[in-house]
């Protein structure tokens, strides 16, 4: 079993020592050398640089830049990095972003493509008013859980601003969520404000929100994530907001509600995938208990996120294991897939739709060899490298499978 490095235990004292500001992500294809991007290196929210990087917010400049002093902790290494406002918008073109570039290359563990995927903490302090960033780029699994035990699930392309001093953890809102999506408190059921509604219920007010309408369902499966993200949101805002505001009267009341916002956060991450995927499962004519079972149990011990066309099926041996099939639903997958293979033994080819921004060929290739197809959303798709593209399933042709099979 691999075990957490002290060094990160040691790293998250001196940041909150220090009073630092994370911005905390999973690295995406277009940050690392996977696609081979022009801006390789990794992007942050133009806000956040903003904030702690005051040096680089100079619009009357075209793409103003700051020398910035890096050390990335987790793996030893220092150098000065350029930290650039790519902000051509202003100037009549389409480009307006923030990036950390000048690493070094593939050497560089921030631009090394196998680290796609990898949870990576960015802190910047300031010592005599000059900006530092210290970096963690997490090596493992359970240095990834130990993270989020702070700051809660941080999901690919999305992000969050986490103080370590204070706790505190912001979570921005989806830049593809539309505005239907963000609920006013009058807006909010009254049962809810009671009481945190339930991930299946969320699930439902979005569904109810944005309906099926004309959009595939790739496209209705990433729209909906943002959506349901918004509704929980704006819920938290409504419910925790009145108590910051309050206040607390003591650092154990304060933590305990620290911790309740992290777990609930941690519930709506770790169902919120496999239940829009249900429903859109129903919506495209699948019927439950017919054509599909979730989270049944396929051999002892075992319960893949759907099993096809159902568990008494699978568990007669007549039936056809060709004409069976698993879903598994992991919005990471950089070494989580790996859980994936003992899910469903009369299956050979396993099935798992995930949100990461890319994977390795090497990596592709591990997968493949251990029988595990790739199902990615049609958007997502030119994350991965263009000889991985050919061998990914969208939803949509994964839902053409299914109903191929059902045909048989």
């Amino acid at each position: 079993m691999k075990m957490i490095s002290p060094r990160l235990d040691r790293w998250i004292d001196a940041i909150t020592e220090n009073g630092a500001v994370v911005f905390a992500k999973r690295l995406a294809g277009n940050d690392t050398l996977l696609t081979n991007a022009h801006q390789a290196g990794p992007y942050l929210p133009k806000q956040f640089l903003f904030r702690v990087l005051r040096e680089i917010n100079r619009p009357e400049e075209q793409n103003p830049k700051f020398a910035l002093p890096v050390r990335i902790e987790s793996h030893g290494e220092e150098r000065q990095v350029m930290a650039t406002w790519y902000n051509n918008k202003l100037f009549g073109q389409t480009r307006n972003e923030t990036r950390l570039t000048g690493f070094g290359g593939a050497q560089s563990p921030l631009l090394d493509p196998e680290n796609t995927g990898a949870l990576t903490l960015f802190a910047f302090t300031r010592t005599q008013s000059v900006p530092i960033c210290s970096i963690w780029l997490c090596a493992t699994l359970e240095e990834e859980e130990r993270v989020e035990g702070y700051m809660g699930p941080v999901d690919p392309g999305l992000g969050a601003v986490w103080e370590p001093s204070t706790g505190a953890v912001t979570q921005p809102r989806p830049g593809s969520a539309i505005q239907t999506c963000r609920l006013s408190r009058s807006q909010i059921p009254d049962a809810w404000l009671a009481d945190f509604p339930s991930g299946a219920e969320v699930i439902e007010k979005t569904l109810e929100l944005l309906p099926v309408g004309k959009k595939d369902p790739d496209a209705r499966l990433l729209r909906r994530r943002a959506c349901e993200y918004d509704v929980f949101l704006s819920v938290e805002e409504a419910i925790v907001l009145p108590l910051i505001k309050r206040g607390f009267g003591s650092v154990a009341a304060f933590v305990d509600q620290a911790q309740t916002v992290l777990q609930r956060r941690k519930s709506r991450s770790g169902r919120s995938l496999e239940l829009q995927v249900k429903a859109i499962l129903s919506e495209e004519g699948f019927q439950e208990g017919k054509d599909f079972e979730y989270n049944v149990e396929s051999d002892r011990g075992k319960r893949p996120d759907f099993l096809f066309p159902s568990q008494a099926a699978y568990r007669d041996p007549a039936f056809p294991s060709q004409q069976l099939t698993m879903l598994a639903t992991k919005t990471t997958c950089r070494d989580r897939w790996r859980q994936v293979c003992n899910e469903a033994d009369r299956i050979p080819a396993k099935h798992l739709l995930t949100l990461q921004e890319g994977v390795t060929e090497r990596q592709h290739a591990e997968m493949v060899a251990s029988g595990v197809r790739l199902v990615v959303p049609k958007s997502l798709r030119t994350k991965y490298p263009k000889t991985i593209r050919p061998h990914l399933l969208t939803v949509g042709q994964f839902l053409s499978l299914l109903e191929k099979r059902r045909q048989n």
